[in-house]
Parts: C-alpha cells; sequence; structure tokens
C-alpha cells in the first residue's frame, strides 16, 4: 500500500466477516470467466491469495505494471466488467475491494452483482469464455480488449439483469489509509458467480469474497467419504489462542501447503523459562 503524501496514516479496526472463508481465491478454484478489457493488468490478478506489492521500475510494453486489475481510460461508451466464478459457492457475508497502489488510477466507483445456477452447471457461453482465457497466460492478456465474438457469449449471460448485493459505491484510493474499502453484503441466497463493475474504468488490486461455503451434498454420492473439516465442505476456523504468523483456517485449505506460512504458527510465549 502507498503512503498518502505528508498525510499519517491511520488504522481501523476490520469488520468480523474478514474472518470467513475467502469464496473467490485462484488457488482453490475461483477464476475469472471474462472481462472488457485487460489493457494493463489481467483480471485474474483480482483473486490471488497473495497480498499485492508495487515495483517502483517495473513496466510493460503497455505502461507501468501493476499488481492487480487496470483497464485503459474508457473511449467508448459503458463501462468495463468482468465476470467471476466463486471457487466455492456460497452465502456472501462481506467483499473486500482492495485498490492498494492504485493512487491516481483506481477505481472511483464499483458494484457487485450475482448469480446462483441450478446444481452448479455454468452457462455454455461462460464455459467457452473462461475456456479461451485459460489458453492465454497471465501476463499475456495486457494490451487486450474483449472481441466482438466474446463481447456477444459474455452478454448472452445476461449478467447484467443479475441480482445486485453491492449497489453503485464509491471506492477510496490506494493509498495506506483508504484502499481496504470493506462493505456487509445482506443477500442471504447461496452465490455461484459475480459481475464486478468499474464506473468507468481503471484499477483494483484485489476482490475478497467473504462468505459460508454451501456445497451442492446433493450433488455427492451418498456413500462417498468426505473431509468434514475441509473449507470446501463447510469447515472454518472460529477461533484459536494466537495467529501471530499464520491463521489456524491454513490448516484446512485444499492441497498442500506452499510454504511455512501457508500454515498455522503462533508467536513465542514470552512467559517461557529461561531454560527448558
Amino acid at each position: 500500500m502507498a503512503d498518502r503524501p505528508m498525510q499519517q496514516s491511520h488504522t481501523t479496526a476490520l469488520p468480523d466477516f474478514v474472518e470467513e472463508t475467502d469464496l473467490a481465491l485462484s488457488r482453490f478454484g475461483g477464476r475469472i470467466c471474462f472481462a472488457t478489457d485487460d489493457w494493463f493488468a489481467a483480471a485474474e490478478n483480482l483473486l490471488d491469495h497473495e497480498e499485492p506489492i508495487f515495483i517502483p521500475d517495473k513496466f510493460t510494453a503497455y505502461g507501468k505494471w501493476m499488481d492487480g486489475w487496470e483497464t485503459r481510460r474508457k473511449r467508448t461508451a459503458g463501462h468495463d466488467w468482468c465476470i467471476i466464478k466463486l471457487a466455492f459457492p456460497g452465502r456472501i457475508l462481506g467483499v473486500g475491494v482492495d485498490t492498494s497502489f492504485f493512487t491516481g488510477n483506481y477505481v472511483p466507483r464499483c458494484s457487485i452483482q450475482a448469480a446462483s445456477y441450478i446444481d452448479d452447471n455454468e452457462p455454455i457461453a461462460l464455459q467457452k469464455l473462461a475456456a479461451a482465457r485459460t489458453e492465454v497466460p497471465g501476463g499475456d492478456k495486457i494490451g487486450s480488449k474483449a472481441s466482438e465474438e466474446e463481447m456477444t457469449l459474455a452478454a448472452s449471460v445476461h449478467s447484467d439483469s443479475w441480482e445486485t448485493i453491492l449497489p453503485f459505491t464509491p471506492l477510496g484510493a490506494g493509498y495506506k489509509d483508504t484502499c481496504h474499502n470493506y462493505f456487509a453484503i445482506e443477500a442471504t441466497e447461496r452465490f455461484t458467480h459475480l459481475r464486478l463493475n468499474m464506473f468507468p474504468d481503471g484499477g483494483i488490486a484485489r476482490l475478497r469474497v467473504y462468505g459460508i461455503v454451501a456445497r451442492a451434498w446433493h450433488l455427492v454420492p451418498a456413500t462417498q467419504v468426505v473431509d468434514l473439516a475441509a473449507v470446501e465442505n463447510g469447515g472454518k476456523a472460529i477461533g484459536c489462542s494466537d495467529k501471530h504468523y499464520g491463521h489456524p483456517r491454513n490448516l484446512i485449505n485444499p492441497g498442500r501447503g506452499i510454504n511455512m506460512g501457508d500454515g498455522w504458527e503462533t508467536a513465542r510465549k514470552l512467559t517461557r523459562p529461561p531454560v527448558l
């Protein structure tokens, strides 16, 4: 996060919902199905589990390298938007729209819409769009925008009519004291997909989607053995004595840990005896 010039940053208490599962992380299977524009930075960065970073002297052929999703200035009617398939379907309790390091180029306003596909059956149009993005490495998407064919496919899903869970809302710039924009969500439905709208364009570093996993259990064979503690089955860490180096939620994430930071590690207790 960038420091605001000549101003002192301040901290505020985080909302309770940030302790819930991030339903959209790419490492768990969340993905971008479609984006209108990826000119400066690809939309896939929105779902990265790592915190955004800033490298002052890093540039691409299209401009400054940024760790997030950044579109070019609109020269045509409309606004930029993308469609996201959640890693885990669930009830969304809150979202975090992080504009870190996007200071003069951040998205000033956004909204979020959501849809729930029965039995998790994604429309063919979204499957085709997502498959096309998968064929292109994230870095190679920069300097591009959606083709007319892709725009037509995306329009066929009618995502502009999905339920609005976050209305047209101002965002703070990417300075340390204003970059973390948290919003409680009051919808109670189970959702599988989101549409993130930029008004009109610009950059967003990360989108966090905090909620309660709601697996479609009727699709799971009755004889299948499942890990009832796993996050993908609705497990979550609800409390701990210490989480100085790592959150206990990491213990129930899918797959193997990435490194020692991707686990639960506590601080050394200062009350330990000097000789054990």
